[in-house]
This record gives structure tokens, C-alpha cells and sequence, in this order.
């Protein structure tokens, strides 16, 4: 009869809850904790590893490769880099004198200077990637929509930081940003009774860069949670189908 025929992953079970107490070797448990999971139909620890830090190089890959591009900021309305909040009525003002061309010609330079940054970002994604523990993998893999990119945040922002902003500030020069931003300002200051702005253009672009960058992670991270189509690996649909089966 079907109700006597033993289950494998039941037995399974039991012969790891029996020899967890003769193993002296955390490496001989883990071996027969992958073993029983490996029966259950769930991934490894070290495909679980290995399907994770798949997606997450696919996903950061896609980003920076999609942001370098002439035109990735400039002509993605999520990431546009616009005026600085302190100069919006900088903008305005000058648009409502007939100077909206200028206006443009900064929005554009400071938008290139950013898509130079931002090709930048790949070695230092794949080093976060390496690095990372199997704590942080299993985290990330069973926490929220926005694990990994949380993850990002506070594991690359600082390099980021230090590795775009004399590339930002190389950029904003050649493609003529400061003499633009300068252009606006003295035109601006030109009009009675205005309050002077002070801005820092490599700071506000570096930040802002960077912000575009996490931004455009977090729709791959949650595209591979969510569309099955995405998982376009036999790995990447086995950790993410568990993934799906532990939520």
C-alpha cells in the first residue's frame, strides 16, 4: 500500500538528525544538511551562494551597462539629473527671460559627466559581490524586494563616492558644465533682488549619479524576484523558485 512506502525525505531526515550526533566535523553537517535539502528539492548552500551572486552581477551588469550609454541619464525620466533643488527657481527664472536654451545646456553636461561615472561602477559591485558572506547571501535571497539593493547601498556607496567624483569633476569641465553653470549664475545674479545660490556641481552630480544607479538596481532586483521570465538560467530559476517557496 502507498501509505507504507517510506518517504524519502523522511527518511532523509532521520538519518541526518541521527549521525548529527556522531558528526564532529561542521563540514560533515553541512554535507548532510545539503544532502537532505538537495532531496527536498531545494538548492545547495553553495548553489543557493552561487545562483545569488549570478543574478546579482547580472543585475548590477544590466544597471551600469544601461546608465553608461550616451543619453542612459539624460533620456531616462527616473534618473534625469535636473537643477539642484537651492537653484529651481534659478531655472525658472531664467526660462521665463528667454534663457531657457542655457538652462538646457547645463541639464545636458550634467547628465553626460554622470554616464562617464557611471562605467566605473562594475568592479566595484563585483568586488561587494565577493565578498559577501553566506549570512548576507541568505539574507538577501529570503529578505525583502529591496534586499540586495539595500545591500548595495551600504556596502559601494562609499567607493562610489570616491571613485566618481574626480571622474564627475574631470567631466563637468570637458563638457563645459562649469562654464555653463557659471553662464547661468551670472546671468541670474544679473536680476534685481535675487538670493545668490551656491552650488557644488561635483557633489550634486556625484550623489545624484550614484542615486540613478541604485535606482536602476532596484528594478532589476525586483524584475528577477518577480518575473519568472527572468531567471534565464537553470540556477537562477532553481534558488529564486525556492526563494518563492520560503515567502
Amino acid at each position: 500500500m502507498d501509505l507504507l512506502k517510506p518517504n524519502p525525505f523522511l527518511v532523509t531526515l532521520a538519518f541526518v538528525v541521527f549521525f548529527l550526533t556522531s558528526c564532529s566535523s561542521s563540514a560533515q553537517i553541512g554535507k548532510l544538511l545539503d544532502k537532505a535539502e538537495q532531496l527536498a528539492g531545494n538548492p545547495s548552500t553553495s548553489e543557493i551562494s552561487s545562483g545569488l551572486k549570478e543574478a546579482l552581477e547580472k543585475g548590477t551588469g544590466i544597471s551600469v551597462d544601461r546608465l553608461s550609454l550616451e543619453n542612459g541619464y539624460l533620456g531616462n525620466l527616473d534618473v534625469k539629473i535636473l537643477f539642484p533643488e537651492e537653484a529651481r527657481n534659478v531655472e525658472n527664472t531664467l526660462r521665463s527671460v528667454g534663457l531657457g536654451s542655457l538652462c538646457d545646456q547645463v541639464i545636458t553636461s550634467l547628465n553626460r559627466a554622470a554616464e562617464d561615472a557611471a562605467q566605473e561602477a562594475k568592479p566595484i559591485f563585483t568586488a561587494a559581490i565577493k565578498q559577501m558572506s553566506f549570512q548576507d547571501v541568505q539574507k538577501i535571497l529570503l529578505g525583502n524586494n529591496d534586499a540586495a539593493t539595500t545591500y548595495f547601498k551600504e556596502s559601494t556607496t562609499v567607493s562610489l563616492s570616491e571613485k566618481f567624483s574626480p571622474i564627475i569633476d574631470t567631466s563637468l569641465k570637458k563638457v563645459d558644465a562649469t562654464k555653463y553653470w557659471s553662464d547661468v549664475m551670472n546671468q541670474y545674479n544679473k536680476i534685481p533682488l535675487v538670493k545668490r545660490v551656491d552650488t557644488d556641481l561635483t557633489a550634486f552630480v556625484t550623489r545624484k549619479a550614484i542615486d540613478g544607479l541604485f535606482l536602476e538596481i532596484a528594478k532589476e532586483e525586483l524584475k528577477i524576484r518577480q518575473n519568472v521570465g527572468a531567471r534565464t538560467s537553470p540556477l537562477l530559476q532553481k534558488v529564486f523558485g525556492y526563494a518563492d517557496r520560503q515567502k
